[in-house]
């Protein structure tokens, strides 16, 4: 086994929260089954496997024995060939059998094409394997439609590119044995609830042409893979292998947070700089590493700093690759083929090559800024150690959940906590897929989709003209494609996208929901992104989207928005604590009238302007807890005011680290009297109409979230309160002990 790459904690000057070494284990095989076919047995050993890891061993017999199933295993530890071998075998048993992968990154279909073609050329059967994608070239596609055995694909493009025109894929329907689902963790959320409906129309197009397909799924570790499998796929009892029987090369961990520059608010030393140093000296060495940024504009700012102090002892350029969205096909491709072949020493990333692509023998990994959720923290840490020893280093950057991470490494340590969060049955999310099914298939009058009854629907839709009853079917009126105008990560109304105008040719850099862009977008607005200032030039409303260029001033913007909470329907609490809980049905309403400048350190208004936007409503699900005046009658109005603003702040990170989401996907909102409760209130709702599911479970984790919110908060190592801890009215006096107050309110333990 290759050693652990050094690192020498003691020469940065940050602070090690965690130095952790995981042992080296030795894997639990399993013999080749007896009834393994020969050719796949010869097949698997010609690659050096004469033997199974326990786990893919009992997934294989679950998947033949008819059973859905998900699989739940740590980073490189064989996920693949359990469900390639159950899909092989069936193909080698039935030559027309058809198989379906569905993978949520165009290089993980990319990796798996590869890895399926060396198996495939050692079998007797002529196998066709393909991906289709939008890369996949117009002259190949009616080839693969016509006889791919297995068509490797994504959520999206089954949504819009093959579900809508299944008559052309009619063998690969009729024959379909196996969907495989890879990624499982990935499909929470809104996005999870829109690929829940893709699969109901999937389960139903099969069903007309006689197939039954099973599903096999993997996953990296969650809380609930079994649960969210069966949410997902609407079927019960989902078999769950989750005990590894694979090997593991020792792991170094690391999670180092920069220096403090500025105490009082909570400023460190650049993620990024520290990154770079960091990883320069393993590059230096020929010790292959991979770096993960959070946007393609950090990808690319780190990518120069390595490539120009690195330069002058070697061919930078070269050895040291950049990958992320926005690159063509063929150069992902050839640096993909870089880290294999060893010909690139350094690949910085976004987290498109976080999932499951085997990229060679990279020993090293750092993480410049927490990725989101533990278990896209362990994938992108895994990327390093795949075939040997390795180390990882979380590098913090001053954003809340950074440094929740960075100064709890037990948490992360600790058996997952996070869930993935999923609700089909959302009438937006459903009301856009329900009429993508009604143009791919009739309806028939009683029929449900997937476990929904939709009759509520389509009455609706004949309202507007869009559907027609004619018999005992519902049919699509329209010449319209449904499909396309339902996107699988947004809801039907559409988020702002900010656009950096700066270079030579525009580029997306960000995007924000409706409801919040009028106060963070507006015309004038300074636009904070990953530490960089952006001003807003113009703020499209009509095509939602917004007009920036990098700038660098002395001030912030901060707009005045009348917000009001209406509750249209409580669904629990509120329970007798003086820190209470409720969650249910609101209406949130908000408009900004005007902007002020505010300069840095001094605070002092320096100018300011009118928002020119209209009013803003929301309906959606959201959780609220409200203070007993016994809370707050010993904490004063300007320090209630900002104590409320940061429990919110600490209780919307708190709440997205628990459930998987991003803090986007939550909002928050502080009242100093609610006119709903007639008390001190937050409230922390879903940005997405109707909600996905995320306010009913905060309402469960009600007091676990106060006690992370007072974590973070506490262990702050600000003087009064900071941007990380408590948000934008740190610098009020007594905010952050008002805000611990209330935290506390409930007598949680200290």
């Amino acid at each position: 086994m290759v050693a652990v790459p050094p690192f020498d904690a003691a020469a940065f000057p940050g602070e090690i929260t965690l130095d952790h070494l995981i042992p080296a284990s030795p894997g639990e095989y399993v013999e080749l089954p007896r009834d393994l076919p020969e050719p796949l047995a010869d097949a698997l050993r010609a690659r050096g496997i004469d033997r199974l890891f326990s786990h893919q061993a009992q997934a294989r017999a679950a998947a033949l024995a008819g059973r859905h199933l998900v699989v739940v295993t740590p980073t490189a530890s064989g996920k693949t060939l359990c469900y390639n071998l159950p899909v092989l075998e069936r193909i080698l048993a039935r030559p027309e059998s058809r198989a379906l992968y569905l993978f949520p990154t165009k290089a993980l279909a990319q990796d798996q094409m590869v890895e399926l073609g060396e198996m495939a050329a050692r079998l007797p059967v002529r196998l066709k394997v393909h991906t289709y994608d939008g890369d996949t070239p117009a002259g190949q596609r009616t080839a693969i439609r016509e006889a791919g055995h297995i068509v490797l694909t994504n959520p999206d493009m089954l949504h819009t590119g093959i579900l809508p025109h299944h008559t052309r894929w009619r063998k690969l329907f009729s024959a379909l044995d196996y969907v495989v689902v890879d990624e499982l963790h990935t499909y929470r959320g809104l996005f999870g609830s829109q690929v829940a409906n893709v699969l109901r129309r999937l389960k139903r197009i099969c069903e007309f042409y006689g197939s039954s397909p099973r599903f096999l799924c993997a996953s990296a570790t969650i809380a609930n893979p079994r649960q969210l499998a069966e949410r997902l796929l609407e079927e019960e009892d989902v078999e769950l292998v989750d005990r590894s029987g694979a090997p593991r090369g020792e792991r170094r961990l690391v999670f180092y947070n920069p220096p403090l520059l500025n105490r009082a608010l909570g400023v460190r030393r650049s993620s990024l700089l520290e990154a770079c140093r960091i990883a320069s000296p393993w590059i230096k060495r020929g010790v292959q590493t991979i770096a993960f940024c959070r946007s393609r504009v950090s990808v690319e700012v780190m990518l120069s700093y390595l490539q120009q102090s690195l330069a002058p002892s070697l061919d930078a350029r070269r050895r040291v690759r950049g990958y992320r969205g926005g690159y063509l096909p063929l150069r992902r491709r050839e640096i993909e083929a870089g880290l294999r072949s060893g010909e690139v020493t350094c690949v910085v990333s976004t987290n498109a090559l976080e999932l499951g692509v085997d990229i060679g023998t990279l020993q090293a990994a750092v993480l410049v800024g927490y990725p989101g959720t533990i278990a896209s923290t362990w994938q992108q840490l895994g990327r390093a150690g795949r075939r040997s020893g390795s180390v990882a280093v979380f590098v913090a950057s001053s954003s809340p959940l950074d440094q929740f991470i960075v100064r709890h490494p037990e948490y992360f340590l600790a058996s997952s906590p996070e869930e993935g969060l999923i609700d089909a049955d959302n009438l937006l999310v459903q009301a856009g897929h329900l009429q993508a099914a009604l143009f791919e298939l009739p309806f028939a009058q009683a029929e449900r989709f997937g476990r929904a009854d939709v009759g509520g629907l389509l009455d609706l839709f004949a309202e507007d003209g869009v559907a027609s009853l004619s018999g005992d079917r519902w049919y699509w009126n329209k010449q319209s494609f449904p499909a396309e105008d339902v996107s699988l990560r947004r809801m039907a109304a559409d988020n702002v996208v900010i656009v950096d105008t700066s270079g030579t040719r525009p580029e997306v850099i960000g995007e924000m929901d409706q409801f919040s862009a009028p106060t963070m977008l507006h015309e004038e607005a300074i636009y904070l992104q990953e530490g960089a200032q952006y001003h807003v030039d113009r703020l499209d409303w009509e095509e939602k989207k917004a007009y920036v260029r990098p700038v660098e001033v002395d001030y912030y913007t901060t707009a005045l928005n009348s917000f009001s909470v209406r509750v249209l329907d409580r669904f629990g609490g509120p329970d007798g604590e003086p820190l209470n809980r409720s969650h249910g049905e609101v209406k949130l309403t908000s408009l900004a009238a005007m902007f002020k400048k505010i300069r840095f350190h001094t605070h002092e208004n320096i100018g300011s302007g009118p928002i020119k936007l209209p009013e803003q409503t929301l309906h959606t699900t959201a959780y609220w807890t409200s203070l007993d005046d016994s809370v707050t009658r010993s904490i004063g109005k300007d320090e209630m005011e900002a104590g409320l603003q940061g429990l919110a702040h600490a209780l919307r990170h708190v709440g997205s680290l628990r459930l998987m989401c991003d803090p986007r996907d939550l909002g928050a909102v502080a009242e100093v009297r609610s006119p709903f409760t007639r008390r001190p209130t937050v409230t922390v709702y879903e940005v997405y109409p109707g909600g996905v599911g995320y306010a009913a479970r905060l309402y469960e984790l009600h007091e676990e979230l106060l006690r992370a919110a007072a974590d973070l908060v506490r262990d702050c190592p600000c003087l009064s309160g900071c941007p990380s801890c408590i948000g934008p009215l740190h610098e009020v006096e007594g905010a952050k002990e008002a805000c611990l107050q209330m935290l506390y309110a409930n007598a949680l333990p200290a």
